[in-house]
């Protein structure tokens, strides 16, 4: 596995850990109003990571786990990443990415680890910084 790969898994596993401990705070509350279990299950964690994630790399163009591993979204311009872009890249990651994998696990080892499947549908990179 490559170097850049490494951090960023270790990165997506910081942010996974945030996203649930604020799910688990967040579904404290939630319990008493929604009853359904695939809410609680499906819905509020993904909601909870996707909010996290996109009001980052809004900001700065970093989660706390790419900060900490000193990694950097940017466009493929080298500007920050747009709206769009982010959604975009959430979305494929989430649904898609892993099928792609199974179909070709050598995609995600293009350019040292800089542009995954999720990257390239979006126009995004990671670098380090």
């Amino acid at each position: 596995m490559k170097r850049v790969t490494k951090k960023r898994t270790k990165a997506f596993l910081i942010d996974a850990a945030i996203s649930a401990a604020v799910t688990y705070g967040v579904e404290y509350f939630l319990r008493r109003r929604v009853k359904n279990e695939t809410v609680h299950a499906v819905v509020t964690p993904t909601v909870v990571l996707w909010t996290l994630e996109y009001a980052q790399m809004r900001r700065s163009g970093q989660t706390l786990g790419y900060k900490q591993q000193k990694l950097i979204l940017e466009d493929e311009n080298g500007s920050d990443p747009s709206t769009s872009q982010i959604f975009k890249r959430m979305a494929h990651r989430d649904t898609i990415a892993g099928f792609s994998y199974l179909k070709n696990p050598k995609g995600f080892t293009e350019e040292e680890g800089a542009v995954m499947p999720h990257d390239r549908y979006s126009g995004t990179r990671v670098r380090e910084s």
